[in-house]
């Protein structure tokens, strides 16, 4: 199970002013408070800072790497603020996100998964925009996994990311995820998932229940990636308690050292 530590972005109001202010002690504690919750990777996002998102980039991934050792997932529209983040990263295995089929953008990101040996988060979506049903996420992930492969990504730095819209406008979206899920993981059993599945909840009540329990039904399907708020005690207690009853924490000893450090209080 990867989780992808997503609270350092600056679409978030506290994370911009942090930035516009230069307040590296808050954005030390974030990242700090991500890693210790459970974050495999601290994505970092800058991407609405869009006249000195490079500059910006550098000072966020200079930043966090002062006070963690976990890999950064770096998290831009933008190759040039990729690239910028990437050189600087120096603990573990970066990630990015993203990549699609869209033309454009896989041109431009895909050297530098290969320069940096990154893993890479694969979005399901090409020029015809974000698919609606699990068969076109398919073609579009067969599209990506056959041209990734053939460029020297290896299987295992692949991260499906299947696009979840919300249920209050797509009625059947979270079924079409999970059977996109469930095909991708029989075709391509070494290649991995990432997405950020809060978005099957927007515009509805009681937001966090309908997380927690997609999260439940996507990891019973083979979902190992997520993109969240790792510092949500309910949701990370979630997730540690249905990877022990499907047998993926042995001797249930990650649900154990949960419950040891308060997190089912």
């Amino acid at each position: 199970m990867v989780i992808i530590g997503e609270l350092i972005n600056t679409s978030r109001p506290a994370i911009r002013e942090a930035v516009e202010k230069r307040d590296a002690e808050y954005i030390k504690s974030v990242a700090l408070d991500q890693t210790k919750s459970g974050a495999n990777y601290i994505d970092v996002n800058c991407g609405t800072m869009v006249n000195d998102e490079e500059e910006v980039m550098a000072w966020l991934v200079n930043t966090v790497q002062e006070v963690v050792e976990t890999p950064l997932c770096i998290d831009s529209p933008n190759e040039k603020a990729l690239e910028v983040g990437l050189a600087l990263c120096k603990n573990g295995q970066p990630m990015i996100n993203s990549i699609s089929d869209e033309r454009d953008r896989f041109d431009a990101v895909l050297p530098l998964v290969l320069k940096y040996k990154a893993k890479i988060i694969a979005l399901c979506m090409d020029e015809t925009g974000v698919p609606t049903t699990a068969d076109e996420r398919i073609r579009v992930a067969k599209n990506l996994y056959a041209k990734l492969t053939a460029a020297g990504v290896p299987e295992g730095d692949i991260h499906f990311d299947p696009l979840v819209k919300p249920i209050s406008v797509v009625n059947n979206a979270g079924i079409e995820v999970l059977e996109s899920i469930k095909l991708l993981k029989a075709m391509y059993p070494n290649t991995h998932f990432a997405c950020g599945l809060s978005n099957i909840s927007f515009g509805l009540p009681n937001r966090k229940i309908l997380n927690r329990l997609f999260v439940v039904q996507t990891m019973t399907l083979g979902m190992d990636g997520y993109i969240l708020n790792p510092t949500d005690k309910g949701m990370m207690g979630i997730i540690y308690a249905s990877n022990a009853l499907l047998a993926k924490d042995d001797y249930c000893s990650k649900y154990l050292m949960a419950f040891r450090n308060g997190l089912y209080e």
